[in-house]
């Protein structure tokens, strides 16, 4: 009989609990990494990097048959020959660093069409292996830096990406920029307006510039925006900047996906400990106050001395790292340097500590579970029965018929006995 499982716990204790099963033959599932205690870490089933072991209880004792493969062929084994050779043109381009195959890779990670989202898992499974296997020859450790970038409007985000980004490529770095876009609750639209922004950046052959619309994600950070994270440092990118919406529930959605979290605050935007809610800046691994130059240059010292006292009060979130508080021009090009040696003992801490490896492990999971609450919400509103009383049980709603938890309540019903 054959049981695929996952092991939370050593193996050596749970295979004793199988010498008293009834069970003659079984079939598991290990991840080839391990945590720090040396438990095997659980994955999904068809993640890669997966080894398949077959233990048979024979008369005589455990006999141990080790079959190293990958599940990757599970999924490639449905695609027709045109479908294989367009992913094998992709990955391969991709790896390369053709700037072309990553923006159609993206494209295709971010399209909404079956069929298509199908194709992309396999391309991003091909690269997950790639990566990981870069990973285990730089000595387990990441090859990029993640970085989340956000703040309010106004606070000057695309003008310091390009000083910043300028500053970066011409120290041989590569750098891509996914910014994220609001899109029109009415249209649907998005002016995807980054690139006009950064018009020096966008010309640099080091620097990729991906503006991405929301589509009305709660947060404002695209459900793909992790899977694009992984194309680019498959196509090379050791720095990832990740733009978000502005101040609201996408820091706390890009956080879960960056390695550090940093805000931008203008000088004079009023009463800034009144304006910035404080969940969001204890989730800041580092505050910039943009503009100190010219006449701002005293509000914006300031600001940086109340941002300093109040980040003393806030919980620790790390045991190696305190947050700064900095004062910034990309005008004058006033501190960008200072910053950029502060992001670096940042990563440098994190990773000696091991916190920086956990972190990205607990992202996983984080995104997991929000992609699965998304494909969740969307297999109920697509199914039948809820779909056929969505319109009437929201007239009803609209109308003061019926509350909405009760047209909730109904809604759940329909869905779990597939009759109203």
């Amino acid at each position: 009989m054959n049981m695929p499982m996952l092991l939370p716990h050593p193996h050596q204790h749970f295979l004793k609990g199988l010498l008293r099963a009834p069970f003659r033959c079984y079939h598991f599932i290990f991840h080839s990494t391990h945590l720090g205690s040396g438990i095997p870490c659980a994955q999904p089933f068809n993640s890669l990097g997966l080894h398949c072991t077959k233990w048979m209880l024979l008369s005589n004792g455990l006999k141990r048959k080790l079959c190293v493969q990958t599940t990757l062929k599970d999924h490639t084994e449905g695609l027709s020959d045109k479908e294989q050779r367009f992913v094998d043109k992709l990955y391969s381009g991709l790896i390369q660093g053709q700037r072309a195959c990553l923006a159609e890779a993206i494209t295709l990670v971010e399209s909404t069409h079956s069929r298509k989202k199908e194709l992309a898992q396999v391309l991003l499974q091909k690269v997950l292996l790639y990566h990981r296997e870069q990973e285990q020859s730089n000595r387990g450790k990441p090859l990029a830096f993640r970085v989340g970038l956000s703040g309010p409007p106004g606070a000057g985000k695309s003008t310091f990406i390009e000083y910043f980004g300028k500053m970066l490529t011409e120290r041989g770095h590569k750098l891509s920029v996914l910014a994220v876009d609001p899109s029109s609750c009415t249209s649907g639209g998005s002016l995807l307006g980054d690139k006009t922004r950064m018009t020096e950046l966008s010309r640099d052959m080091n620097a990729y510039i991906r503006p991405s619309p929301t589509r009305g994600t709660l947060g404002g950070v695209t459900r793909t925006t992790n899977e694009a994270i992984l194309l680019c440092e498959g196509a090379g990118y050791d720095i990832i900047l990740i733009e978000t919406v502005g101040v609201g529930q996408s820091e706390f959605a890009v956080a879960d996906m960056v390695d550090m979290f940093v805000l931008l605050l203008p000088p004079a935007g009023g009463d800034e400990l009144q304006g910035i809610k404080r969940g969001i800046i204890e989730m800041a691994d580092l505050v910039a106050v943009t503009k100190s130059d010219g006449d701002l240059i005293v509000p914006a010292r300031r600001i940086q001395a109340e941002y300093v006292s109040a980040l003393k009060l806030l919980r620790k979130r790390s045991q190696v790292w305190k947050p700064k508080v900095i004062r910034i021009s990309a005008r004058s090009g006033e501190g960008i340097s200072e910053m950029w040696d502060k992001m670096k003992d940042f990563q440098n801490l994190m990773l000696a500590s091991g916190e920086l490896t956990a972190k990205r492990r607990k992202q996983q999971k984080v995104w997991m579970w929000n992609l699965i609450q998304e494909s969740v919400l969307e297999h109920f509103r697509t199914h039948p029965t809820v779909r056929e009383q969505i319109p009437l049980l929201e007239q009803k709603v609209l109308t003061g018929a019926l509350s909405p938890g009760l047209a909730a309540d109904f809604l759940l019903k329909a869905f779990k006995s597939g009759d109203y």
